[in-house]
């Protein structure tokens, strides 16, 4: 048996589902994952958090083109998926005056005084903390709700997500994209290469052109906090000369060493050395001592050279699209780039500046 639909989705991440769920209003689409999950790598990793200041130009484009529909999902979840939380960034001493080695184009950054850091995280060491830059527009994105949300929007829009599918041969026959997968075949004239950290081996095995993908782990942990101490309204708060950043969590702090070590695409596991002194430049800025680690756990961010994601149509081989390179960006970026995924594959006009999806475009690596 033979399954035919109009647009196949490698992936089941919130790239693929998010797009997949924008192109079933107007097309037959499936939906191909190889876990018997969807959402299961770096989809349900995420550190569940929006900053309008962050990333490179094109990244900042995108989570502005985003920010209104995370406040207003209509269509995907009822209500906000962003609530209040800010992001201090501690200055490395000397250096108190942060805002020039922020790119242009950030904007609403708060200068701090050493007391008004302290007293938006009172754990701080009071040695550590020469000053701060406060971005009051960091949001929390509560992603699960998010994701489930695209994930039910595309079912009821006659979408099928197929599990336990990894893509095992893709073959070019005349019009059609043909993938053999253990649940199946697949057929259809376009095929939309969403498998994150495995985009690279998918473009390899359907005889595409690759990206240089590289997927880079990054780790964090649970930590308790001393009795009596609630951080509920603390911002998510980061170092500078001994990098760390740390985010309030049910109660306790979710602590990352900010690692990025070049791995191949794996389901990825903590390197306990890398988070021990992750942890350690974490304790070295705050005034308690870290008893033990209640939970830890790894995920995979993909870029390319640029760190730009990449969206649109390969340029050697047809109806091959990427939807991939997302980085660390991947969930607050999703409405943007769903929606211009899917103006890309239904050749709609998109409300982005053609620059941006020109620097979007695989071409440039052509």
């Amino acid at each position: 048996m033979v399954q035919h639909c109009d647009f196949l989705v490698v992936g089941g991440g919130i790239a693929g589902i998010s797009a997949a769920a924008r192109l079933a209003e107007q097309a037959t689409t499936i939906v191909l994952e190889m876990e018997d999950v969807i959402g299961h790598h770096s989809t349900g990793r995420s550190a569940a958090v929006f900053v309008r200041n962050y990333g490179n130009a094109v990244i900042r484009a995108l989570n502005a083109a985003s920010e209104p529909v995370l406040k207003h999902p209509d269509g995907i979840c009822e209500g906000s998926v962003l609530t209040e939380r800010g992001l201090l960034m501690l200055a490395e001493e000397g250096k108190e005056d942060q805002r020039d080695t922020f790119e242009v184009g950030a904007v609403g950054l708060e200068q701090c005084s050493p007391q008004q850091a302290l007293e938006m995280v009172p754990i701080l060491n009071p040695k550590k903390v020469s000053g701060a830059l406060y971005e009051p527009n960091a949001l929390d994105i509560d992603v699960d709700r998010l994701f489930q949300g695209y994930a039910r929007l595309f079912k009821s829009r006659g979408g099928e997500i197929v599990v336990s599918a990894p893509a095992k041969k893709i073959d070019r026959e005349q019009d059609y994209w043909r993938i053999t997968t253990p649940k199946g075949e697949f057929c259809a004239p376009v095929l939309i290469n969403a498998a994150g950290a495995w985009a690279d081996k998918i473009a390899e095995l359907a005889g595409v052109s690759q990206i240089g993908l590289t997927p880079k782990r990054r780790t964090a942990a649970i930590i308790p906090l001393p009795e009596g101490i609630d951080p509920g309204d603390w911002p998510l708060f980061e170092g500078a000369a001994e990098p760390f950043y740390a985010k309030p969590e049910a109660g306790k702090l979710l602590v990352s060493p900010v690692d990025e070590d070049p791995v191949e695409p794996h389901d990825a596991y903590v390197d306990d050395m890398v988070l021990a002194e992750g942890l350690y430049r974490f304790e070295n800025t705050v005034n308690f001592p870290i008893t033990h680690v209640e939970h830890s756990w790894a995920g995979l961010r993909s870029f390319v050279t640029d760190r730009s994601p990449v969206v649109g149509f390969a340029h050697d081989a047809e109806g091959f699209f990427w939807l991939a390179a997302q980085g660390g960006y991947g969930i607050q970026t999703s409405p943007a780039l769903s929606r211009l995924a899917a103006d890309l594959c239904l050749a709609r006009p998109s409300e982005l500046d053609p620059q941006i999806i020109q620097a979007l475009s695989p071409q440039r690596f052509q």
